[in-house]
């Protein structure tokens, strides 16, 4: 009997520049609190554009969560946060109650054409959580631990596995593993977890012997060790953790267990409430609502 539950191979949109997405899908809306998933390029963007920038946009009810492999991002935010993302790190930003945050691609990036890729994941908060305030974590590269097994680097980006554990704090159980390897690997991908899934970014695996290739998102059973084989040079996540305490409404950039909460955000973006959704220092430009 297979261990996999579903195989998702997303739908690729060209927004500026190519992004498969993978949640929320048919098969599958959520896989622990992950309600979006994203992977974003390889792209090169040319100097003198703007090709490539997210201008301000605001979200509720969730936390993002930018992996980068190559490249860069220069994030800035309504708490007056500006960071640059760089691969490795984990950048983890809790909208609550209302944030409002910008993502461009630096000028070094375009002038030398550094292929932008990596994932943008949403978490959603916890019910109790929704309302928090917003915060933007930053936990460079360097402090994220990593460890091998069975030939594959593990960089272990939130909650625990393989032996050691994420400084990540997340607002409930989340498993996110990146795994790379260039001459082949196995491991096994524990029971421990209620909701999991592996993503392949590059390369191909196989699990307990079914095949896997690259940009396909497979759902695991519960309650099942999976043995994961990689072929040659592969990249795949691993992501997770414990079920959603409820159903969450997804709207625009807007996550919630209330669809009065998502109306009462839409109203607050579209006249600009400051209170809600307050200004990005230095940013002038920004999305509007959607008409849909």
């Amino acid at each position: 009997m297979s261990n996999i539950l579903h195989m998702i191979h997303g739908l690729t949109r060209d927004i500026g520049f190519p992004v498969r997405r993978l949640l929320p899908a048919a098969a599958a809306r959520t896989v622990g609190p992950f309600v979006f998933f994203d992977h974003m390029g390889p792209v090169e963007f040319d100097a003198g554009t703007t090709e490539g920038d997210v201008r301000p946009h605001p979200h509720i009810g969730l936390a993002t969560v930018t992996y980068l492999f190559s490249g860069a991002m220069m994030h800035r935010d309504s708490l007056g946060v500006v960071q640059r993302i760089t691969p490795g790190a984990v950048n983890w930003m809790a909208s609550g109650r209302g944030i409002v945050h910008s993502e461009r691609v630096p000028d070094d990036i375009r002038e030398h054409k550094v292929p932008v890729h990596g994932l943008q994941m949403w978490v959603a908060l916890p019910a109790d959580e929704e309302d928090c305030d917003p915060l933007f974590r930053h936990y460079a590269a360097e402090d994220m631990p990593t460890t091998e097994v069975g030939g594959v680097k593990l960089h272990v980006l939130a909650g625990s596995a393989f032996g050691v554990s994420s400084p990540v704090v997340t607002a409930s159980p989340t498993l996110y593993v990146a795994g790379s390897t260039v001459n082949g690997g196995e491991i096994a991908i524990a029971a421990d977890v209620a909701e999991r899934a592996v993503y392949v970014v590059k390369g191909e695996v196989t699990l307990d012997g079914e095949r896997l290739e690259a940009g396909t998102l497979a759902i695991l059973a519960p309650g099942a060790a999976v043995a994961l084989k990689a072929v040659g040079e592969t990249v795949f996540m691993i992501l997770g953790g414990a079920p959603l305490d409820g159903p969450r409404f997804v709207w625009w950039n807007f996550v919630s267990s209330s669809k009065d909460k998502i109306e009462a955000a839409k109203e607050a973006w579209t006249n600009r409430n400051k209170d809600v959704f307050p200004d990005i220092p230095g940013e002038t430009e920004w999305i509007p609502l959607p008409a849909r």
